[in-house]
């Protein structure tokens, strides 16, 4: 994967000249609140944190589900946007140095030049580098209009973030949407991983992932592992980007650290 080169004065989009959304005016305010936790993401072979995903949660640790249930078509646009505000100023206050990876709801995007506004200005009032910030959706939530989130992620892309596939295996678009769009990093779905080392199968599948995403230039990472021989044909199948228990847990509101026995 190609790291994004930070943005210059000539190659930074221009969001003041950038169409307003009338769809996005005189919404309410959230009548709930909310706060993230954050689960690393490793470089196996360079035994160093690549990146945090943030993850909601309730203010009091409760589940993503939980705040998620709160979520509907009138306040939907209002919580992906505060998701992206909270999410870069929480990341700013523990001081996580690497990437930071936040998922959008790309039903919730109208207006991508519109929309990325509040975050470029968190990312400027909390002094969290723009190019360190990974944009991933997840594939299986359904979209209805898959040309709409192509333009998404290629206006994500301008902008200087990176993007990336959640949960690729487990969702509506699968390798439509993959044949329409090459994000930065494909993220393979858990149940996939799920003893792996045990299913023919699920081997055949993820190393065809493999196969695919080196021949288009994506960097794969596996999620949800949770042991060490999951880890380890992982490895022989040339991933070694990789996020889950083994490695670390969620920790809410804090930097979590990796399991030192996780790298034996």
């Amino acid at each position: 994967m190609k790291l994004i080169e930070p943005l210059t004065a000539e190659s930074q989009p221009n969001l003041e000249a950038s169409p307003g959304c009338n769809r996005c005016k005189n919404l309410d305010d959230l009548d709930f609140e909310f706060t993230f936790a954050y689960q690393p993401i490793v470089d196996f072979h360079a035994r160093a944190i690549f990146a945090h995903e943030a993850l909601v949660r309730g203010v009091n640790n409760e589940s993503a589900e939980s705040i998620l249930a709160q979520v509907n078509d009138k306040n939907r646009y209002r919580f992906d946007q505060a998701c992206r505000v909270e999410a870069v100023k929480g990341a700013a206050q523990l001081g996580i140095q690497e990437f930071l990876s936040i998922n959008f709801l790309p039903n919730a995007v109208y207006e991508p030049a519109a929309c990325i506004r509040s975050t470029f200005e968190a990312a400027r009032k909390f002094n969290f580098p723009k190019e360190r910030i990974i944009f991933e959706v997840i594939e299986g939530e359904k979209v209805t209009d898959r040309p709409h989130l192509i333009n998404v992620f290629e206006e994500y892309r301008r902008f200087g973030f990176q993007t990336a596939i959640d949960d690729f295996g487990a969702g509506y678009a699968g390798l439509n949407l993959l044949a329409d769009f090459q994000p930065d990093i494909l993220k393979i779905d858990m149940d996939l991983i799920r003893g792996i080392n045990h299913s023919k199968p699920k081997q055949a599948i993820v190393e065809g992932v493999v196969h695919i995403s080196r021949q288009l230039g994506i960097k794969v990472l596996a999620e949800g592992i949770e042991t060490k021989a999951e880890r380890d044909f992982l490895l022989t199948s040339g991933i070694t980007l990789m996020q889950g228990y083994l490695f670390c847990r969620p920790t809410f509101k804090a930097i979590g650290k990796i399991n030192a026995d996780a790298w034996v």
